[in-house]
């Protein structure tokens, strides 16, 4: 036996291990705050057992291929009209980067609630004194990755951080990824090939949020491309998230690439399907943002950045 189910029984194991040399040492423990914190790590144990035999049972039956989810609706027979798959990532600039990365973050969402669109939290890696490293967002609507494809790329922003004494302008970056959640192609993603971690999902500056190990990383080894899921309770909806996620970048992967399996993808020149070059300049000192690529100035940043995008998303809908 191999791969992802393999892994997940020896870890269950292992957990089952430890867990009756826990039940034995608290049988053994006189002190009485001793055996209290005994008995905590002897639940969360279980609960973490629990978990792993559910994330078991919602392996596929067969272990040979993967298949990305059918969509009913008729398109170009590649990408779903169901919805996409939205990343915000720090880029160079420090904390200032990770507080642009922040707002980018929250712009996007805004906007989703202001539609009444489905989203959904996939993973939120935060900076301890605010901002975000990397935030993940599924976004259910039709067409809704041909909405926000041109959001790929580099956002710069220009402006004074809240750190700064002097009062000088900064520069920093964000980068933003959109993928589809692709239907109609088959990927094939072999067990054997992906490594699964389980880890316990924290909270803002690195709190533990949850005493159990349900947050899931898969590493995709021939490509070393790496996807995590933490939001949901259980580590079956993470793993399935991030199965979700994994099978969408791999497929923006193999677009870029102009390939059709997994195995002709070059690993050396693996990215995210997001575009390298800058693309849009958020500068707060004159309340301007300029798109870059159709040559068009943006005003009122407040508003932009709490959701009012669609002027600017109907603008860029011909590149």
């Amino acid at each position: 036996m191999n791969g992802a189910k393999s892994q997940i029984e020896n870890e269950i194991k292992l957990l089952e291990q430890k867990l009756l040399e826990t039940q034995n040492s608290q049988q053994n423990e006189s002190d009485s705050e001793m055996r209290k914190l005994i008995e905590e790590e002897v639940i969360s144990l279980n609960s973490e057992i629990n978990n792993l035999k559910e994330a078991l049972e919602s392996l596929p039956a067969s272990e040979g291929k993967t298949y990305v989810k059918d969509d009913k609706n008729k398109n170009d027979g590649q990408i779903s009209n169901e919805g996409a798959i939205l990343e915000v990532r720090a880029g160079t600039g420090g904390m200032e980067a990770a507080l642009f990365a922040g707002d980018l973050f929250r712009m996007y969402t805004r906007f989703a609630e202001s539609q009444g669109y489905k989203f959904e939290l996939l993973s939120l890696s935060e900076e301890e004194l605010g901002g975000i490293k990397t935030a993940v967002l599924e976004i259910k609507a039709k067409n809704m990755y041909q909405l926000l494809k041109n959001e790929s790329g580099v956002h710069r922003v220009q402006r004074i951080p809240v750190t700064e004494s002097g009062g000088r302008i900064h520069t920093s970056t964000a980068t933003v990824a959109v993928l589809p959640i692709v239907s109609k192609v088959e990927v094939e993603i072999k067990p054997e090939d992906i490594q699964m971690q389980f880890y316990r999902s924290g909270g803002h500056g690195g709190q533990n949020v949850n005493k159990v190990s349900t947050a899931v990383r898969l590493t995709h080894i021939s490509t070393g491309l790496v996807v995590e899921c933490q939001q949901e309770r259980t580590q079956g909806k993470n793993r399935e998230k991030a199965m979700e996620l994994l099978r969408s970048r791999l497929f923006a992967i193999m677009q870029s690439q102009q390939v059709k399996s997994i195995s002709d993808i070059r690993a050396n020149q693996v990215g995210t399907g997001e575009r390298s070059e800058k693309i849009r300049t958020y500068n707060f000192p004159q309340d301007r943002i300029t798109d870059h690529r159709i040559n068009k100035n943006f005003h009122n940043i407040p508003s932009i950045l709490n959701g009012e995008i669609s002027e600017m998303l109907k603008e860029t809908s011909i590149l």
